[in-house]
């Protein structure tokens, strides 16, 4: 088979769940703001919050540092995973 006998791959499309708006609450518009924005966009908005302000761990890349706004995102917590932000975060949202 040649590549032009091969058949295309359909484009892929963004999952409905991550684009939908959410709008987030007192806490995470600290730092994102307040307008409803897709989960992705939300994302975008704390990891450039995060590298502004020099939050990822220098040692262990995947660890988040909480200045004050983001430790009242973290439920307190000086220092999470990127993983358990995800979790954290999603606790700060309404659909």
């Amino acid at each position: 088979m040649t590549n032009s006998t091969m058949a295309k791959k359909p484009a892929r499309t963004p999952n409905a769940k991550f684009m939908a708006p959410v709008t987030p609450d007192a806490v995470l518009s600290a730092v994102v703001g307040s307008k409803p924005l897709p989960r992705t966009e939300l994302t975008k908005k704390l990891w450039d919050y995060i590298k502004k302000n020099g939050l990822q761990d220098k040692k262990v890349k995947t660890q988040i540092n909480g200045d004050d706004k983001l430790k009242a995102v973290f439920n307190g917590k000086a220092k999470v995973s990127m993983f358990e932000m995800t979790k954290l975060v999603s606790g700060h949202v309404t659909k």
